[in-house]
C-alpha cells in the first residue's frame, strides 16, 4: 500500500522549483487537497480535515469533494482541464459547507486543489470555532470577519435605533391624542373618532358630561384637590363604560363620549342614570370627602339620521345645558328639548 507523505511535516511536494514541505503546504493551504496521478489524495489541510471531521488521506478526492461548477465531473483529468477557472465544490461530509477552489497541475499527472470557504465562510467559523491560525496568512477572511462583526454591530445599532425612534414616535402619537391629567382622549383623539364614525354607516350616541359643583372644590380645596377629582371621575368613566366606547376630557371639567352601536334611549338614560348615582358619591382625597354631581346631554347618529360632527356636538351641549337649567344632576336627550320647545314633556330624571 502507498504510504502518504508523513503529517507532521516531513512529506514534501517535488516540483519544477524548491520543494515545500508538508508543514509549509499546510500553513500556505490550510485547505489543499495533493491529488496523485490515480485520484487518491496524499495531503490534505488541516482545516480541511477538521471541517470534514476526519483524516482524508489515502481516500478518493471524489470522496471527499464534490465538483458542482463549471460541470460536475469524477474524472482527474477532467478536472485538470478546468485549471485556472474558479470552481464550486460542496464538502461531502457537510454538504451544507460550499467550497471555492482552484486546480493546478503537477507532474506525473497529479494535482493540486487549493480551497477555500466562500459564503459558507460566517457559518463554518462559528460552527468549528475556527481561529486565524486556520487560515493562510494571505488568506482574507479574518478581515472579511471583522467587517461582517462591523456591519452586524451597525445593522445591531441601527435597529435598535428604529426601534427607539419607532417606539418615540408611537409615544408621541399617544400623547398627542392623550389628556396629560386623566389618561383619557383628547379633543383631537375625539375629533378623530368622531370624524371616522360620522363617515360610516354605524348607528352611535354622543355624550356630554359636564361636572356640577366642580369649582367649589377648586375654591375650597385647591386645584390639587380638584386634579384628584378629575383623576377619579376618569376612573369612574373607564369602569362604567365599555372598551370600545371613546371617552374623552374635552375641557376642565367637560368630558366626551361616543357610544357605538348604543342607541336605545331606554338603554341610554338608565346608563346616564347610573352613572350619574357614581359620581355623586363621595369622593375622598387626603382625608377631604369631596361631593359634586354631574349634568349630561345627549344627541344620537342614526342610520336614517347623519348630522355633522359639528351639528352633533352642538345638539349635545344644547341638551346637556337644559339638564343644567332644570336642576343639574340628570340627563337630556336633545330631541326631547326641541319637543319642549313646542309642548309639554320631560324625560329628563
Amino acid at each position: 500500500m502507498k504510504m502518504p507523505p508523513d503529517m507532521s511535516g516531513q512529506g514534501a511536494m517535488q516540483g519544477a522549483g524548491p520543494a515545500l514541505s508538508g508543514a509549509v503546504l499546510d500553513r500556505l493551504m490550510p485547505m489543499h487537497l495533493w491529488i496523485d496521478a490515480s485520484g487518491e489524495v496524499i495531503r490534505a489541510g488541516p482545516t480541511l480535515q477538521r471541517l470534514a471531521g476526519a483524516p482524508l488521506a489515502l481516500r478518493a478526492w471524489t470522496e471527499i469533494v464534490t465538483l458542482r461548477r463549471p460541470r460536475a465531473t469524477r474524472r482527474l483529468e477532467e478536472l485538470l482541464q478546468m485549471q485556472g477557472g474558479a470552481l464550486k465544490f460542496t464538502l461531502n461530509a457537510r454538504p451544507e459547507i460550499a467550497l471555492k477552489g482552484l486546480v493546478v497541475p503537477l507532474p506525473g499527472g497529479a494535482a493540486l486543489l487549493n480551497l477555500s470557504l466562500g459564503i459558507s465562510l460566517v457559518d463554518a467559523v462559528g460552527r468549528f470555532d475556527l481561529t486565524s491560525s486556520d487560515f493562510a496568512p494571505t488568506d482574507l477572511a479574518i478581515e472579511l470577519l471583522y467587517l461582517n462583526e462591523a456591519k452586524t454591530a451597525v445593522v445591531g445599532e441601527l435597529r435598535r435605533l428604529a426601534l427607539r425612534l419607532n417606539g418615540a414616535r408611537l409615544t408621541a402619537e399617544v400623547e398627542a391624542a392623550t389628556d396629560m391629567l386623566t389618561g383619557l382622549a383628547n379633543r383631537r383623539a375625539l375629533d378623530d373618532a368622531l370624524g371616522r364614525l360620522s363617515a360610516s354607516s354605524l348607528p352611535f350616541a354622543l355624550m356630554q358630561l359636564d361636572l356640577d359643583l366642580f369649582k367649589a372644590v377648586n375654591d375650597n380645596h385647591g386645584h390639587g384637590m380638584g386634579d384628584a377629582v378629575l383623576r377619579m371621575v376618569a376612573a369612574v368613566l373607564r369602569s362604567h363604560f365599555r372598551s370600545r366606547d371613546v371617552i374623552a376630557r374635552v375641557g376642565g371639567d367637560e368630558f366626551v363620549v361616543l357610544m357605538v352601536d348604543f342607541v336605545d334611549r331606554d338603554h341610554l338614560l338608565s346608563h346616564a342614570s347610573r352613572l350619574i348615582e357614581r359620581i355623586e358619591q363621595p369622593m375622598e382625597f387626603q382625608g377631604v370627602d369631596c361631593r359634586i354631581s354631574a349634568s349630561i346631554g345627549i344627541a344620537v347618529a342614526t342610520l336614517a339620521r347623519r348630522p355633522s360632527c359639528d351639528v352633533l356636538l352642538q345638539e349635545a351641549d344644547i341638551a346637556l345645558y337644559e339638564s343644567k337649567r332644570r336642576g343639574r344632576g340628570r340627563a337630556t336627550f336633545y330631541d326631547d328639548w326641541q319637543r319642549r320647545r313646542h309642548g309639554p314633556g320631560d324625560t329628563a330624571f
